[in-house]
């Protein structure tokens, strides 16, 4: 006869040992993988190494989607990601009918069978197209930031410039006067160029086509002609910088009026209903 208390006191102790030695591990310091981390030094900034049967089935789902790369590359996340995140949207819209409709049954309320299923599906194409979208709204928001922030690179490398230091040195000292996300890209591509023995200029023009800001690919190209021809490009640099000023100007202007002219439509549907509420008593009379 088989003692149950006992049997069940050896599988809470085995669980509980395990639990102990799985935490112990995690706990410890791990010897590091030199491949691995080879890879992360020597790939581009945007991708991430991708490893397992998961990352395998993701991967493919990834290249399945056709996700936008250089939004994805600018604000600095995979296409796992990306098609992680769809998968995820698609899934709470798919969920969210299903659980409502089975809240409603319980509480008696039963629905054909079709509701559900096509609420379902509706819900899973809206949620998946919404975090498309959130995507690309991120990805919009992060261009301005860049350009304005070239803006500023171009001024300061100028000034390197101006103060007799040679190509190389005014890019890295340049990148390194400021903080944020944007000097940090940059940053990192100086760093793999001079650890890659590449000239920076074709770095940056590397990450200018990566992430689709064309303004830093002219910094590369300006700087080009400054290491390899020896010109004089400061003000070229500053000359590039106004032009670019004026550019992100116009196109914020442009981008207000689009604005106003959209608000201009529900303005002229509220001077129609209060047309109808004063014209609706002498209507009303006849």
């Amino acid at each position: 006869m088989i003692n149950w208390q006992l049997a069940m006191a050896v599988l809470g102790g085995a669980a509980v040992g395990l639990g102990l030695f799985l935490a112990v591990r995690e706990a410890l310091p791990a010897a590091p993988a030199l491949a691995p981390a080879l890879r992360r030094l020597h790939q581009p900034p945007g991708t991430a190494v991708a490893g397992g049967r998961g990352a395998d089935w993701l991967g493919g789902f990834s290249r399945w989607l056709r996700p936008p790369h250089r939004q994805l590359a600018l604000i600095d996340r995979t296409p796992e990601q990306y098609a992680l995140s769809v998968l995820l949207s698609a899934l709470l819209g798919l969920a969210v009918p299903t659980v409502l409709s089975a809240v409603l049954f319980l509480a008696g309320v039963p629905l054909p069978l079709a509701v559900p299923v096509l609420g379902s599906v509706g819900m899973a194409l809206v949620c998946a197209l919404l975090a498309h979208r959130a995507v690309l709204a991120k990805a919009d928001a992060a261009r301005e930031e860049f350009r304005q922030a070239i803006c500023t690179y171009l001024d300061l490398v100028a000034l390197q410039l101006s103060a007799a230091h040679g190509p190389v040195q005014s890019l890295e000292r340049a990148a390194a006067v400021c903080d944020g996300w944007v000097f940090d890209r940059i940053r990192e591509s100086l760093r793999i160029a001079q650890m890659q023995m590449h000239s920076p200029w074709d770095e940056l023009q590397e990450l200018a086509e990566r992430i689709g800001i064309h303004e830093l690919g002219d910094v590369g190209a300006i700087m080009r002609s400054s290491g390899s021809e020896g010109a004089q490009v400061h003000e070229t640099l500053r000359s590039r910088a106004d032009s670019l000023r004026d550019q992100i100007r116009t196109d914020n202007l442009s981008r207000a009026e689009g604005i106003t002219s959209r608000l201009d439509i529900p303005g002229s549907l509220l001077v129609f209903v209060l047309l109808g509420f004063v014209l609706y008593p002498f209507v009303a009379r006849l």
